[in-house]
């Protein structure tokens, strides 16, 4: 792109202008310095720099030029006949050049674009079942599995859940020091998920601390998952006086989409439709009553 700009463009006004046009400001050309006293590959440089090292490395204005200089059809005759100093068959030449180097790039990224989508295809597509998953919640309860290990094989299974209604999952992660036990995106939003084994129902400390952790992400919205359900008044304190940012799911839920009766997206669906048109954010996935 560099020898293109050099071998289209004469003046070092010109050079500037090219430039501007793509979108450089005021602040990037000052950025460069006293352009006029510069050699014009030093000027053509200094900017490329000048825009490598920005946050976003000036893909934009990169992207506009390259744009520009494949569609150019602009030889002034002055500089290119008259005086001698551009030479149109070599200009013509590395335009050509920068087109092969455009294809073979966009050909690239196509693949790399193919291999994504199929690696993300592959990652949503869950190799277990749902009376896998059924056995797997059973023997849960029956304690087969105790302590820390039956919160992360709850995760597991909440995991494969979204997968086999091909939801996008991302798995259990840290985050300035915060424990999140996963997240879905569910209807073209993401919901951080709480996934709660124990041997009592939630208490207001537990949820708080959820709720803690949804304020201080963007939009943030939130799934509770609680085997053994909710504390009383826990959902009107979290409800009263509060914007609904969280949706409350016990184990009950869980066995309602583990039997078939509803799928894990149907369960999320009547959850959520419920907290955003009634502010009820803990009801029965079958009935639609609330459950405290």
């Amino acid at each position: 792109m560099r020898e293109c700009i050099l071998k289209l463009l004469w003046p070092k006004d010109d050079i500037v202008s090219f430039f501007e046009n793509n979108s450089c400001t005021k602040s990037d050309i000052r950025a460069i310095g006293d352009y006029k006293t510069m050699h014009r590959y030093a000027i053509v440089d200094a900017m490329f720099d000048h825009l490598s090292a920005k946050p976003d490395e000036g893909l934009g204005q990169f992207r506009s030029m390259l744009q520009s200089l494949l569609n150019w059809k602009q030889f002034d005759s002055y500089y290119f006949e008259k005086l001698k100093k551009l030479d149109k068959s070599e200009a013509e030449r590395s335009i050509a050049q920068l087109k092969i180097l455009q294809e073979i790039r966009d050909h690239k990224i196509q693949m790399q674009r193919r291999e994504r989508e199929r690696k993300e295809a592959t990652a949503k597509s869950s190799a277990v079942t749902l009376p896998d998953l059924k056995a797997r919640f059973i023997s849960l309860l029956q304690g087969e599995t105790a302590g820390a290990k039956r919160g992360y094989a709850l995760e597991e299974i909440l995991q494969e859940l979204s997968k086999l209604n091909s939801l996008d999952v991302t798995e259990p992660f840290r985050v300035n020091g915060e424990q999140i036990d996963g997240s879905v995106k569910y209807d073209g939003e993401h919901y951080i998920i709480e996934a709660k084994w124990q041997d009592k129902s939630a208490a207001n400390e537990a949820v708080y601390q959820f709720a803690g952790k949804i304020e201080g992400k963007m939009y943030g919205r939130g799934l509770f998952f609680s085997i053994h359900g909710y504390s009383e008044h826990v959902v009107g304190s979290l409800v009263t006086g509060k914007a609904i940012k969280t949706v409350f799911i016990d184990g009950a839920d869980l066995i309602v989409v583990l039997e078939g009766l509803l799928t894990f997206s149907q369960m999320l669906d009547r959850k959520i439709k419920a907290a955003q048109t009634k502010g009820l954010i803990y009801i029965d996935a079958i009935t639609a009553k609330p459950k405290l």
